[in-house]
């Protein structure tokens, strides 16, 4: 990673980071934060961090987060990024099982930090970004441009094994404690070309990315690296995610390439209807961590000219491993059939379909398997965690089912723990959540597999719907109408409920567990079992 912050300091000096303040932004040249990475190395290693030691960062997507992830790899020392919307327990087991010694943290985020300060074991000192008030920290909390003050540029950066570790980020995994999964500097380099190719998101020093994926969240999906290394300017919008700020930022900066979950775009959308917005600067927009709507996609692309393509991936796989682009050959009028699959494995990553006893399946597009992958970046093993059922001969389980066709499309139908067993046959649980939020009315949709007398398990959709809709008599009849015309006739949900938000995870996925501990407890107002007319 030293290679790739030389390099960019170097040859693409002049690329700027703006950060987002609310109503302004600050603005740096990419030589002033290589200098800037300088001087918290040299900061740090005063601290006493030591090669392989671990720095955490509690922080928004903004130019210091920037420059920790330069700073901390390219000394030797391991970033780990803390995932700032965590519970506090998994955020005190996260710090104390990676044994972080220092700890960055956004001034705004200090008061959740305080919360869970006194359980951390190995936290040595906290470094306050900002003018905010670092006193509910304690005595050991110093503040980052007095640390960056008192040294020099120009630190000497040490010689490494490329397959040192460079970073760790811990998984959203929504049962038992989160696991570690550590990158190496190779895997980091290789997955920044990879990312910035022209079969993926064909990055260059003529792009402007705007970072609205969190630096917490899989590296950004590696967007800070690969930008860094070709010259693109970097947008941070800090904390501002909300759709007004966003549009705000997008209108007077003028990003070319953004990535985020499909929330964000959603609550853009939605924006839109109610405010004028300019979104013709940007050429792509990456889409993932879920399953994006096939309407969300079409909506963005009539409304607004903005081609949304997604990508699948997970903190396991840096994340990059899929990407949906229409192959050669085919004609421009099958553009959408082919951005709504879930994605094409891209070049670096190896990809298998295996059945319930581990034998190979075909890539035919109709055979269903679970999918399997390995590659230069993807991890072989947790972090002090052997979870033998998550690999399986040097091959990632990835939990994902679904199809490969023989051009290396994937269609996922589900995870393997989503998927519903209905009568002794599958139901995508995914691909009824596609077709509901296609209706007019449904904002948002998750459809959970509830246990059935007579099937064994049957679909629960649970819907949001869209402001100003209000539900009555006629509300589920026509959903299900809606879904008969759309799906196989027996996958129609008979049961129902109308909830206010769909629970979401940390890293903005629908929360199904949630949901389906809920239904257990009579917490959902059910409607049903209604027969489908």
């Amino acid at each position: 990673i030293a290679a790739l912050l030389e390099h960019g300091q170097r040859i693409h000096g002049g690329s700027e980071v703006v950060t987002c303040e609310g109503e302004g932004v600050r603005r740096a040249r990419f030589g002033e934060v290589g200098e800037r990475a300088e001087r918290l190395a040299a900061g740090l290693s005063r601290l006493g961090v030591r090669a392989g030691d671990r720095v955490g960062t509690f922080c928004w997507n903004a130019q210091e987060h920037l420059e920790a992830y330069l700073a901390v790899p390219s000394m030797g020392a391991v970033l780990h990024t803390l995932n700032v919307r965590l519970f506090p327990e998994q955020l005190t087991y996260v710090i104390n099982h990676g044994e972080d010694r220092i700890i960055l943290v956004d001034d705004s985020l200090v008061p959740i930090l305080a919360r869970v300060a006194r359980e951390l074991r190995t936290v040595e000192h906290y470094v306050v970004i900002g003018s905010g008030d670092p006193a509910p920290l304690g005595l050991h909390a110093l503040r980052y441009d007095a640390l960056l003050a008192a040294e020099q540029p120009g630190y000497a950066w040490p010689a490494l094994d490329e397959q040192a570790a460079a970073a760790m980020c811990y998984t959203s995994g929504t049962t038992g404690n989160p696991k570690g999964v550590v990158y190496t500097h190779r895997s980091t380099f290789l997955h920044s070309l990879a990312a910035s190719s022209g079969s993926v998101f064909a990055l260059s020093d003529h792009d402007r990315i705007l970072l609205i994926v969190p630096m917490f969240h899989a590296n950004a999906w590696g967007l800070p690296y690969a930008g860094w290394l070709v010259g693109a300017d970097l947008l941070m919008p800090g904390r501002f995610l909300q759709a007004e700020p966003l549009c705000r930022l997008i209108a007077t900066e003028r990003p070319t390439m953004s990535g985020a979950v499909p929330t964000i775009w959603s609550d853009i959308l939605r924006h839109a209807e109610t405010h004028p917005i300019d979104l013709s600067s940007l050429r792509l927009v990456a889409c993932g961590g879920s399953a994006v709507p096939r309407s969300l996609i079409e909506r963005f692309q009539e409304r607004h000219g903005v081609r949304i393509v997604q990508a699948w991936g997970m903190t396991e796989t840096s994340p990059l491993a899929a990407i949906a682009v229409r192959p050669k050959g085919r004609p421009p009028e099958e553009e959408m059939e082919w951005r709504v699959k879930t994605g094409r494995v891209v070049p670096g990553v190896e990809l298998r379909l295996v059945d319930e006893a581990g034998r190979v399946l075909p890539w035919d597009g109709e055979t269903a398997g679970e999918i399997e992958v390995r590659g230069p970046w993807v991890t072989a093993a947790y972090y002090r965690d052997d979870a033998p059922e998550k690999f399986d001969q040097g091959w990632l389980r990835t939990g994902d089912v679904g199809t490969v066709d023989a051009r290396g499309f994937i269609q996922i139908t589900d995870r393997a723990k989503d998927v519903i067993k209905s009568g002794g046959e599958w139901i995508s649980s995914v691909e009824l959540e596609n077709q509901l939020m296609a209706h007019p009315d449904v904002l948002e949709a998750a459809v959970v597999g509830v246990p059935d007398p007579r099937w064994e398990e049957r679909p629960l959709a649970c819907v949001v719907l869209r402001p100003g809709v209000h539900a009555t008599d006629e509300t589920i009849p026509n959903l299900q109408a809606f879904l008969a015309a759309r799906v196989a006739r027996w996958w129609v949900p008979e049961r129902w409920s109308v909830i206010d938000e769909v629970p979401k995870t940390s890293v903005g996925k629908f929360d199904k567990k949630l949901l389906r501990a809920r239904y257990a407890e009579g917490a959902l107002r059910v409607i049903g079992p209604l027969t489908p007319a």
